[in-house]
């Protein structure tokens, strides 16, 4: 009892446990027996408790009741043991994020002065070994492998532990091409959707149906998110960003819809601060200046009328030489046909009027479209550019660690 017990541990970074230690009370002289190793039932023998701090499953692996007995009094348990453990994952910058694990080997039962943990290989070693069986598995890449030892006290003494830091890098592949490049495609798409006609109601319809099949998509796509972590992972904001760009796109397409069509019928004129800051001033800086305006109502009605009062003239001198009756019944068509003609005039008037404004209005509508599809771009542009730099120095960061 008074022997320290050195359990000298080996692993693979695939879930296989081996473990040795030195038995002085069993051994032989491999000449006169024959043999310098047999294999007896590990329930004749004493056999160390180490456990794994971070195990959090049963064991699924296949029993094995057999430990390997040496001459000179050595022992090899090669335990399988299919390790499900668990590990503080920082999820921040998934998919491109790298994790630091740790698995800690220690006594259960005994203390230091009675179970020592060794490293019975070198790390290094260890590392090439775990990269040969992980090159094809799974979606992480091993990236180092380091090991400490501690002491860890206790209320009855100290406890030996052997820790491996494992340092983890996930394969992005496939998250960028199943949900990272598809949500590109679809914000580009919707981007593209401003060239079409926005007095037309198949713009909005496009955007509604852009909306629905995003998300359905992301609806798809939610398993292949992780659920546990420290935070929450910069691509579910990338994702909200998308989503909130496609509405917003299109309630703009709504905005402007409503407003180019009642323009049609509607004859109120532009007040005069929009013309100035939105059909001069912005119209002119998003490339779709004020068309000139067209000759006034006065000038294109004077000819009309100057022929009419030549008409009335020409009537008015001939019920002069019929008689006081003639006369007053050319005065009354005369005041009839004047009236007429007034009326006449106020509707050309008024068409011309509410054909301006209504023209106005149109143009107002499409200044507005062409500065919101440049501001889109321009957020677009600054919001990608911005989560790509934090992804990037992220990144970076968790790979200098």
């Amino acid at each position: 009892m008074s022997t320290i017990t050195d359990v000298t541990t080996i692993f693979t970074l695939y879930g296989i446990l081996g473990v040795y230690w030195e038995n002085e009370f069993f051994s032989w002289d491999p000449v006169q027996c024959g043999a310098d190793s047999i294999v007896l039932p590990r329930k004749r023998f004493w056999v160390p408790d180490v456990v794994i701090n971070e195990f959090m499953d049963e064991n699924n692996a296949p029993s094995v009741p057999y430990v390997t007995a040496y001459h000179n009094g050595h022992m090899k348990d090669l335990l399988p043991m299919r390790v499900v453990s668990s590990c503080n994952l920082d999820i921040y910058t998934f998919p491109f994020d790298v994790q630091n694990c740790t698995l800690t080997f220690n006594s259960f039962m005994y203390l230091d002065s009675e179970v020592r943990m060794k490293l019975g290989d070198r790390v290094e070693d260890i590392l090439e070994r775990s990269k040969e069986v992980m090159t094809t598995m799974g979606e992480w890449e091993l990236m180092d492998i380091t090991s400490t030892k501690y002491t860890l006290p206790t209320y009855i003494g100290d406890v030996d532990e052997l820790a491996f830091h494992i340092k983890l890098k996930r394969r992005a592949g496939l998250y960028v091409v199943n949900l990272i490049l598809p949500s590109c495609f679809l914000i580009t798409l919707d981007l593209f959707s401003f060239l079409l006609p926005p007095q037309s109601s198949d713009r909005s319809s496009f955007k509604m149906t852009l909306i629905l099949g995003y998300t359905y998509f992301l609806l798809m796509m939610n398993d292949l998110l992780p659920v546990t972590g420290n935070g929450i992972p910069l691509i579910n904001v990338f994702f909200c960003l998308c989503l909130a760009l496609m509405v917003a796109s299109l309630l703009e397409t709504i905005l402007i819809t409503n407003l180019l069509c009642d323009s049609s019928w509607n004859l109120t004129p532009v007040p005069r601060w929009v013309q100035v800051l939105v059909l001069h001033m912005l119209g002119s800086l998003v490339g779709l200046p004020p068309k000139p305006k067209e000759k006034t109502n006065s000038e294109v009605n004077a000819c009309p009328l100057v022929a009419v009062e030549g008409k009335v003239d020409d009537q008015a001198e001939a019920p002069e030489a019929q008689g006081p009756e003639a006369e007053d019944k050319a005065l009354e068509q005369l005041r009839s046909l004047g009236k007429d003609l007034q009326a006449i005039r106020l509707q050309v008037e008024q068409q011309l009027t509410g054909n301006q404004s209504s023209e106005e209005w149109l143009q107002v509508g499409f200044i507005i479209d062409r500065l919101l599809f440049i501001f889109y771009i321009i957020f677009i542009s600054v919001s990608f550019i911005t989560i790509i730099d934090i992804w990037a120095s992220a990144y970076a960061a968790d790979m200098s660690r």
